[in-house]
């Protein structure tokens, strides 16, 4: 019986250490994912400010429109490729 309850012990610390491991992982995953976003909005604000708002004569509502409009496609645009990608995996 104490060989029993020491498998055990080990067994959940495995388990333990797994789901830590797990959760490290999603949430390394979903810091850098943030950063990434970060990176991109600061470069599209940036195009945007340098180009559109130049072309249109400075019309901030204007390209905050349109770069709300940008961000929503490139977001419909990856979730969709992403949802295809996992499809494709799946099968």
């Amino acid at each position: 019986m104490p060989n029993n309850s020491r498998e055990n012990k080990k067994g959940e610390e495995r388990k333990f250490h797994l789901e830590f491991a797990k959760q490290l992982a999603t949430l390394s995953t979903a810091g850098f994912g943030l950063a990434a976003a970060l990176a991109w909005n600061s470069l599209i604000q940036e195009i945007l400010n340098k180009y559109i708002r130049g072309f249109l004569g400075g019309g901030l509502i204007l390209s905050r429109l349109i770069y709300a409009i940008i961000v929503t496609l490139l977001a419909v645009f990856i979730t969709l490729q992403l949802s295809r990608l996992i499809r494709r995996l799946e099968k």
